[in-house]
């Protein structure tokens, strides 16, 4: 090891002369003292989740914050957007990954999301390689070179690039300081800044996030503080960072008003992560005998709990001047059928038509092949303008009962489940091989179709409103019946490309999805089976 470890910092993985250069003794020093200064808070911010999902499990219904009141009815607005997060109207994301940085970078789109988290399978050497990669994007020398002789360089006009860190619930569990596994949101982020920051600045840009998974006011300030603190540390102007908030939660939407006045500062908007937000609402209410949501197909963002969701969003941006950026179409283009090419295409237009014509402005593709199609969608309504921001929603007014309002409850079909079995299998083989970004079924996935997979079965196993369309109530028997049948038609399908990993993804799918306690996210569990 050529570095010298600041004191009571450890590192327990492997080095090389490359992760040195990201690792070095200032670089740690700096993710030391975050860690020191606020891994207090972040215990006790993940410690209020479970008191929050203890009183919706007595029956308590979430609702808009009394205490907060006053904030949510005063006039006041984010700091002014930076120039190059003025025009957001297509953004496409992906993981950290070299050749798909490269490409993501040079697709057209207006910005790009670079993911730490959850189309990134953060073992250590993804990690460590990913933040090579935002290095030399950042420097505009980033390339690569397939096996087969293809080169990948960057275009002259590319991209405006965003980092997605880990969220408040995840670890780095190869870096420990004073003995404590430290946050991978605090070391995804430390790394990033430190290293980059300055160059940026020379060039008139700066580091921009998104920030995933909160599900409070309370831990938007966290970020707040972090913010404030590293740019004093690295003498940066208060500001500087900008930052996008995933509302993905189903708490985290009843306090938008209060996240972005937390981080108006260094807010550059909302955004609608439409998947991970599904997961939430079945998750916090698992144990409502009320609640049941139908096959995830069903769950568009037309029914009613999703477009007061989205329609709130909007409106509690604009009021705020600032952006709202809609969710993810995660199709991909289909090559072998013209025609169901079309449909899908067909589709996504569909999507990026609403989004655009409610005001949003921009969204979120996962292919290249989708960007001109996203473009074509806000292009007809912004014209030469770079958002809607000025465009109000006053014709909005979302009450707690309408984000509650879980329709519909049916269809549940055994073709829906052995599709959640299926593909939750699927991509927990390719998380656990190191690939977090997943094409399946024409789609491109990440955790977050695995959770909701997952998950829905668990529901839908203790729910009395858990019935297959059929009339068969959905059992631990059922479900082990189905598991069997689909592992079955996997193995044949991948042939030699099952794998160990496989194996290890149907066990843990089987495992989370039957046991009595709900794990509340499947990569903690699924953390220990990466190097």
């Amino acid at each position: 090891m050529a570095i010298t470890l600041p004191q009571g910092v450890e590192i327990l993985a492997p080095l090389n002369a490359e992760y040195e250069t990201i690792l070095t003794t200032e670089a740690l020093a700096f993710v030391a003292k975050l860690h020191r200064k606020f891994e207090g808070t972040r215990r006790e911010l993940i410690a209020r989740r479970v008191l929050r999902q203890a009183e919706l499990d007595a029956g308590r219904l979430p609702d808009f914050l009394p205490e907060t009141a006053a904030v949510r009815a005063a006039d006041w607005k984010i700091a002014p957007l930076p120039a190059d997060l003025l025009d957001r109207r297509v953004e496409i994301t992906g993981p950290v990954e070299r050749k798909m940085m490269i490409n993501a970078l040079n697709s057209g789109a207006k910005s790009f999301m670079a993911d730490f988290e959850d189309s990134n399978c953060p073992s250590w050497d993804n990690q460590i390689s990913g933040q090579i990669n935002v290095r030399d994007a950042y420097r505009k020398t980033i390339s690569f070179t397939s096996p087969e002789g293809k080169q990948y360089a960057l275009n002259d006009t590319i991209a405006t690039l965003l980092l997605r860190p880990r969220g408040w619930h995840l670890m780095e569990k190869h870096i420990t300081v004073d003995g404590d596994i430290v946050s991978g949101a605090l070391f995804d982020f430390a790394l990033s800044f430190f290293h980059n920051i300055h160059y940026l600045l020379e060039n008139g840009r700066a580091t921009y996030y998104y920030l995933p998974k909160m599900e409070s006011h309370l831990e938007a300030r966290l970020w707040n503080d972090v913010f404030v603190f590293a740019q004093n540390e690295l003498s940066v102007a208060q500001g500087t960072i900008k930052a996008t908030v995933l509302i993905e939660t189903i708490l985290a939407a009843f306090e938008m008003d209060e996240i972005l006045y937390e981080l108006r500062e260094h807010s550059c908007g909302l955004n609608a992560g439409r998947w991970d937000y599904i997961f939430s609402c079945i998750k916090k209410f698992k144990n409502n005998k009320d609640f049941c949501l139908a096959n995830r197909g069903a769950i568009t963002m037309t029914v009613p709990f999703m477009r007061a969701y989205a329609l709130l969003l909007l409106k509690t941006c604009h009021q705020r001047q600032a952006p709202a950026i809609g969710g993810m179409a995660a199709l991909i283009p289909i090559k072998n059928d013209p025609v169901a090419n079309e449909k899908a295409l067909g589709g996504v237009k569909a999507d990026k038509d609403r989004d655009a014509g409610d005001g949003y402005d921009g969204g979120w593709v996962a292919h290249p092949g989708l960007v001109p199609i996203a473009m074509e969608s806000f292009n007809a309504v912004l014209g030469d303008a770079p958002n809607q921001i000025g465009k109000q929603r006053p014709d909005v007014n979302t009450a707690a009962a309408d984000l509650l309002c879980f329709q519909p409850e049916t269809p549940i079909t055994e073709a829906g489940m052995k599709l959640n079995i299926d593909v939750g299998i699927q991509y927990l083989g390719s998380w656990i091989s190191g690939n977090g970004c997943v094409p399946i079924h024409n789609l491109m996935e990440d955790a977050a179709t695995a959770e909701i997979s997952r998950a829905q079965i668990w529901q839908w196993i203790r729910s009395p409103k858990g019935v297959l369309e059929d009339g068969r109530k959905v059992t631990q028997e059922l479900f082990a019946q189905f598991h069997g049948e689909v592992v079955a038609d996997l193995k044949d399908k991948l042939g030699s490309r099952w794998t160990r990993q496989y194996e290890d993804a149907a066990r843990m799918f089987a495992e989370l999805t039957s046991s009595d306690d709900f794990v509340e996210f499947l990569t903690l569990p699924g953390y220990d089976y990466l190097d």
